[in-house]
This record gives C-alpha cells, sequence and structure tokens, in this order.
C-alpha cells in the first residue's frame, strides 16, 4: 500500500522519480525501490516524503489516495465564476464612479463658464487704491485667466472620458 501511495502522489504533483529524490536528497534508484515494494524510508525519511508530496504521514501509510473527482473541480470553477462575476460587478463600479466624476467636472465647468460670463468681469472696475480689493481682483483676474485657457482643455477631455466609459460597458 505504501508503495502506491508514494507512486500515485508523485505523479499527482507532477513530479519524476528523479526530481523527487532530488528533493529529499537520495538517488533515484531509492525513490524506485520504494514504489517497487523492495524496501521502504525510515520514520525521518517518511515524514520528509509526506512533506514533499504535500500529504500525511497517515495517508502515505494506509490511507487510500483518490484522485480530484469531478465535483471537486466542477466546486472550484463555480468558485472561481462568483470571484470572476465579483470583480465585474466592482470593475462596472469603478467604471461609474469615473463617469460620475467626470459629468460633475463638465457640469462644474459649465457652471463657472455661466458664473464668469453673467459676472462680465465687474472686478476691473473695482477701486484698486484700496489693498483689499486690490488682492481679490487680482485673485479674481488670475483664476479667470487661467479657467478661460484651462477649463476647455478640461472640458473636451472630460466629454471623452465619458464617451469611452459607456463604450466600455
Amino acid at each position: 500500500m505504501l508503495n502506491e501511495n508514494i507512486k500515485r502522489l508523485r505523479k499527482l504533483k507532477g513530479l519524476s522519480q528523479e526530481e523527487l529524490a532530488m528533493k529529499l536528497n537520495v538517488v533515484r534508484q531509492t525513490v524506485s525501490k520504494w514504489e517497487n515494494g523492495l524496501s521502504v524510508p525510515d520514520s525521518s525519511m517518511l515524514i520528509s516524503l509526506a512533506e514533499e508530496l504535500g500529504t500525511t504521514v497517515s495517508t502515505l501509510l494506509g490511507e487510500p489516495v483518490s484522485e480530484p473527482a469531478a465535483d471537486d473541480l466542477n466546486v472550484i470553477s463555480e468558485k472561481l465564476e462568483i470571484i470572476n462575476q465579483k470583480l465585474a460587478k466592482r470593475e462596472l463600479a469603478k467604471v461609474k464612479t469615473i463617469r460620475r466624476v467626470l459629468i460633475f467636472l463638465c457640469a462644474l465647468i459649465v457652471v463657472v463658464f455661466i458664473v464668469l460670463t453673467v459676472m462680465q468681469s465687474a472686478y476691473l472696475n473695482w477701486n484698486y487704491h484700496d489693498p483689499e480689493l486690490a488682492v481679490a481682483g487680482t485673485i479674481m483676474h488670475g483664476f479667470e485667466f487661467a479657467f478661460v485657457r484651462l477649463a476647455p482643455i478640461a472640458f473636451i477631455a472630460s466629454v471623452i472620458g465619458i464617451v469611452i466609459t459607456y463604450k466600455s460597458r
């Protein structure tokens, strides 16, 4: 029984006799003798053998070794399918979040453009001899200057991003 279990477990692990022998620091002929029932490993070697084959000593000594059943593979494939579905849902949620942020950015740009248009740069008529008004007017002019030049680029990029997120569905 030991010899059959060693052989079956070695093959299930996809190891050759030589590979197993190298891992156990013995020669290939020793593994061959174990598998043919011509000799048996000593107790310390039995423990090392069980560790290398990923099993217990009791399994090596007599519990029958069964190959994975088709039912086990079905269970594993069902679990993988569930994991894939969860990952797909996360990815979809990520895409929706990105899309919402891009839509919000477009809306914000439009609103700021409307506010700047309605203001018609009224701050240019302020009394710039007052230091507080001069600072506020300079800040507003700097913001408007940068916004008018950068907002169209950001708006176009956001619209392209929105289109891409809808196509990736």
